[in-house]
């Protein structure tokens, strides 16, 4: 596996690959936060107006920081937190009525999981590359 990153790193660059990982993580994640911000309104409980739209939305807004100053270690994590994200698509997935919805959930945060590792990896290359220029 590392032998074929490192391969995909020499065809293509760190610089081409970093600015790629990051679009498709801006994307993913604009995705996976609207989508959640309307299952918060869905999902309405009784007194409870905004305990759901929160409870979906704050883990995704809680990395934003991490994604608007472009820190490695902060995609990492929110790789991580958007398979929480991924196994939540599946389940809804598989209630009655759902299927698309749920679906779509799954394949958002499965693209949000891809671009922050890869974003993670390239990054971290490319500062290191940086460091060693200087």
């Amino acid at each position: 596996m590392r032998a074929w990153l490192e391969g995909i790193e020499q065809r293509h660059g760190l610089d081409r690959l970093t600015r790629q990982s990051r679009q498709l993580v801006l994307i993913a994640f604009i995705l996976l936060l609207v989508l959640m911000v309307v299952r918060g309104f869905v999902i309405q409980t009784d007194g409870n107006r905004f305990g759901p739209l929160i409870a979906f939305v704050l883990p995704l807004i809680l990395f934003l920081p991490s994604i608007l100053t472009r820190r490695p270690r902060g995609h990492a994590w929110l790789a991580f937190v958007s398979l929480l994200y991924f196994a939540q698509g599946v389940m809804v997935a598989s209630l009655p009525g759902q299927g698309v919805r749920g679906v779509i959930e799954a394949l958002v945060a499965m693209l949000l999981f891809i671009g922050c590792m890869g974003y993670a990896r390239f990054r971290s290359r490319q500062m290191k590359r940086d460091q060693a220029q200087h």
